[in-house]
C-alpha cells in the first residue's frame, strides 16, 4: 500500500541497498493501465444486477500456457505430487487486495477462467487499512489546515470563523469510503465472472491450492497458474508492546478512535509523514523518532530538506534523530506511554519520553506464513517470497517453480498498491502467452501530505552513482511552483520540481516534485520513463495554460540535451540539429528544392485533409458553438 510503504532506512542501508530498514533498525526487503490504488474503472460502475447479461454472454478465449525456458523446480518431482492433467481454473489468485483484483480483472479480459481466494475482506490492506481510508483522513486534514490558515484565507479576501471538527464524523468518512470501495471491488469481480472463494488459501503442490475456513473441511482446487498476492501487515519491532489504544499501528490509527494531545511517531517515512499531517491538523503535537541522522531518509535529499522546512518546522512537531525506540510501554494505571530511546550507533541509553500515545510507523512485513510454500520447496527471505523479474517464484535451489507467481508486498520488490496491480497485469500477460517485464523504475510513488511529495526513478545521489559506474554525465534541472500561474492563483506557490537526466541522450533518470497536487503531476514523467520517451521528444509537447502541468513542461524545456542526441518517433530516428548555420543552410536548400524538412526515410503525409477529417472538424466546430 502506498501510505504504508516501508521506506525508512537505517545506517545499514547504505551498505545493503537491497534491504529497507525500519526506524527501530529492523530489516525488510526493499523495494493495462495504472489506476488509482490500482482500481479499475469498473470498480466504480459495475454491479451484479446490470452485468448479468455480460457475464452469461462472455466468450472465453482459450488460454495459452507461457513456456518458461528455465530449470524446472525439483518440487514437481520430489514427493510433492505431480501436476494435475485437467484444471478447475486457468488462474487462481490467493489474496484479493489491489494486486489480486488487478490481476483478476485483466485475466478475465484475456478470457481466462479465474478464481480469487480471500480469507479476510476484499480490498486487502490498501482499501481497508491503508491507501483508501488514509486519503479520507488526509482530505479532512487538508481542509482543516486551509481553514485554520488565517493569512491564506485573507489573501483570497475570505473571512472564516474558527474551524472545528467532529472526530466520529471524520472517522465515519474514512470507514464509509473503505466500505464503498470494497463493495465496488467485490461487485466488479462478480459481474465480470471472477469466482470469489472465501477462506485462507495455501499452495498444496504444483498447480494445486487448498482453501477453507477454520473448523471446516478444506477445499482443493487446481489451476494452470497460481498467483500469490497476500500482501503485508504492519511491522512491529521487538521491545514495543502494541495495545491498540495508546500504542498503535497504522491499522488502528485509521479508525481515529482518539486524537491524543501528544503523540510520538516512530519512523518518518511515508506512513509517519502522512499521519503527522493528519494529527497536527486535528490539534495534536507530534514527536518523530527516526533512526537515521535526518528525517525523511527515503526521499531525494533536496526534496527532504524543503519538505522539512514546510511540513515539519512550522508545525507543532519536534523530532529525535539517530535514535532507536528500544522499548515502548502502553499507558496504564494513570501512567503515560513510556518510550526508551537508545543511540542508533552506540546503543547507549539516550532519553526517555512520556507521551499520550505512540504510532509505530516502521514499515510493513510480508504476510507469507502458512502459505504452504514448503510444499513447493520455496524458502522465504526475511519473510519475502523470492521472485525473478517476471514475478516467477524461485525455490530453495534457485530454480523456478513452474506456474507459480508472487506479486505485491509479499515479494518485496516495491511495496506499493499500484505496483502490485501492475505486477499482476504483467503476470497475466505472461500466462496468456505474451512475455512482459515490468520496469519498476517507471512506477511512481507519492506521499499525500499538504503539499504533496511525489517521485519516480532515481534520486540525484543514486543517479550520480550510476553515472560514475557506467561512465555517463548526469544533469539536474529544477523549476519552482512560484513561477506557475495556476499555483499562484491558488496561493500555493511553495514547492519545486526537479528532473535528473542524461544530457548525452536525453534519458530521464528521475523526477521529484514537492508542491500542490504533486501526486497527480508525476505521471507524465513516469509514463515517459516507462515508454522510453526522451526529453527531446517530450519537450515539444503542448500543455494547457494556465495549469499545474506547466511545472513539468518547464522541466522538459529547461533541460539541455547535447546536439548529437537522437529522438525517436515510432521506429524512425531523426537527428537533432541545433547548429544555427546548418539550419539556415537547410532553409535555403528547402526554398530551392521545395522539399519538406524531414528525413528522406520518412513518408510525408499529405497536408490536404481527408473527407473524414473535414467531417470531424465540422462536428467539433458545431459542438464548440453549442457548449461554449
Amino acid at each position: 500500500m502506498q501510505s504504508a510503504m516501508a521506506i525508512s532506512f537505517s545506517q545499514t542501508s547504505l551498505t545493503k541497498p537491497n534491504y529497507v530498514f525500519g526506524s527501530t533498525g529492523s530489516v525488510f526487503s526493499t523495494p493495462k493501465s495504472l489506476r488509482f490504488c490500482g482500481l479499475r474503472r469498473e470498480a466504480f460502475s459495475l454491479s451484479p444486477s446490470n452485468q448479468l447479461a455480460f457475464r452469461s454472454d462472455r466468450k472465453r478465449i482459450p488460454s495459452r500456457r507461457f513456456e518458461v525456458s528455465a530449470a524446472v523446480s525439483s518440487a514437481a518431482v520430489n514427493g510433492n505430487g505431480a501436476p494435475p492433467k485437467s484444471f478447475d481454473y486457468d488462474l487462481i489468485i490467493i489474496g484479493a487486495g489491489v494486486g489480486g483484483h488487478g490481476a483478476a480483472l485483466h485475466a478475465v479480459e484475456k478470457g481466462l477462467k479465474t478464481a480469487i481466494i480471500e480469507g479476510d475482506v476484499v480490498g486487502g490492506t490498501c482499501v481497508n487499512r491503508g491507501c483508501v481510508p488514509s486519503k479520507a483522513l488526509l482530505a479532512v486534514s487538508g481542509r482543516m489546515r486551509e481553514l485554520q490558515n488565517e493569512h491564506h484565507m485573507k489573501a483570497f479576501g475570505l473571512q472564516v470563523s474558527a474551524a472545528g471538527y467532529d472526530r466520529q464524523g471524520v472517522a465515519d468518512h474514512a470507514n464509509n469510503l473503505a466500505t464503498k470501495i470494497r463493495n465496488n471491488l467485490t461487485n466488479s469481480m462478480k459481474a465480470l465472472g471472477v469466482d470469489i472463494l472465501t477462506g485462507f488459501g495455501s499452495v498444496l503442490g504444483p498447480q494445486k491450492v487448498k482453501y477453507g475456513k477454520v473448523g471446516l473441511p478444506d477445499n482443493i482446487i487446481t489451476a494452470k497458474n497460481i498467483i500469490i498476492a497476500t500482501g503485508s501487515v504492519p511491522f512491529v519491532p521487538k521491545g514495543i508492546e502494541v495495545d491498540g489504544k495508546t500504542v498503535i499501528t497504522s491499522d488502528h490509527a485509521l479508525k481515529l478512535e482518539s486524537v491524543p494531545d501528544w503523540i510520538a511517531i516512530v519512523g518518518s517515512g511515508y506512513i509517519g509523514l502522512e499521519f503527522s499531517d493528519v494529527y497536527t491538523a486535528l490539534g495534536s503535537e507530534v514527536t518523530f523518532i527516526e533512526a537515521l541522522d535526518q528525517l525523511m531518509p527515503g526521499f531525494d535529499p533536496e526534496i527532504s530538506k524543503l519538505a522539512q522546512r514546510v511540513l515539519i518546522n512550522p508545525r507543532k512537531i519536534d523530532y529525535h534523530t539517530g535514535v532507536f525506540a528500544s522499548k515502548i510501554t502502553p499507558a496504564k494505571d494513570g501512567k503515560p506511554v513510556m518510550i526508551e530511546l537508545i543511540d542508533a550507533k552506540t546503543k547507549e541509553p539516550k532519553d526517555t519520553l512520556e507521551v499520550d500515545a505512540a504510532l509505530i510507523a516502521t514499515g510493513r512485513a510480508p504476510f507469507t506464513n502458512g502459505l504452504g510454500l514448503e510444499n513447493v520447496n520455496v524458502v522465504t527471505q526475511r519473510g519475502f517470497i523470492p521472485v525473478d523479474e517476471r514475478m516467477r517464484v524461485i525455490d530453495g535451489n534457485g530454480t523456478l517453480v513452474p506456474n507459480l507467481y508472487c506479486i505485491g508486498d509479499a515479494n518485496g520488490k516495491l511495496m506499493l498498491a499500484h505496483a502490485a496491480s501492475a505486477q499482476g497485469v504483467s503476470v497475466v500477460e505472461q500466462v496468456s502467452g505474451r512475455d512482459h517485464v515490468l520496469n519498476h523504475l517507471s512506477i511512481p510513488a507519492a506521499c499525500f501530505t499538504h503539499p504533496e511529495i511525489s517521485m519516480v526513478g532515481l534520486t540525484e545521489p543514486q543517479a550520480k552513482e550510476k553515472g560514475e559506474k557506467e561512465g555517463f554525465k548526469v544533469s539536474v534541472v529544477k523549476t519552482s511552483f512560484k513561477a506557475n500561474t495556476k499555483a499562484l492563483a491558488e496561493n500555493e506557490g511553495e514547492g519545486i520540481a526537479k528532473m535528473i537526466y542524461r544530457p548525452d541522450n536525453g534519458e530521464i533518470l528521475g523526477v521529484h516534485i514537492f508542491g500542490l497536487h504533486a501526486a497527480d503531476l508525476i505521471h507524465e514523467a513516469s509514463n515517459a520513463i516507462a515508454l522510453g520517451t526522451r526529453i527531446q521528444d517530450i519537450k515539444l509537447a503542448v500543455h494547457a495554460h494556465p495549469t499545474l502541468s506547466e511545472v513539468i513542461d518547464e522541466l522538459f524545456k529547461a533541460a539541455k540535451v547535447e546536439s548529437h542526441a537522437t529522438t525517436s518517433t515510432g521506429d524512425v530516428k531523426i537527428k537533432q540539429n541545433t547548429n544555427e548555420d546548418d539550419l539556415k543552410r537547410g532553409r535555403r536548400r528547402r526554398d530551392d528544392e521545395k522539399q519538406p524538412s524531414v528525413s528522406k526515410d520518412l513518408k510525408i503525409r499529405s497536408t490536404k485533409p481527408s473527407f473524414l477529417e473535414i467531417i470531424y472538424g465540422e462536428v467539433l466546430s458545431l459542438l464548440s458553438r453549442i457548449f461554449v
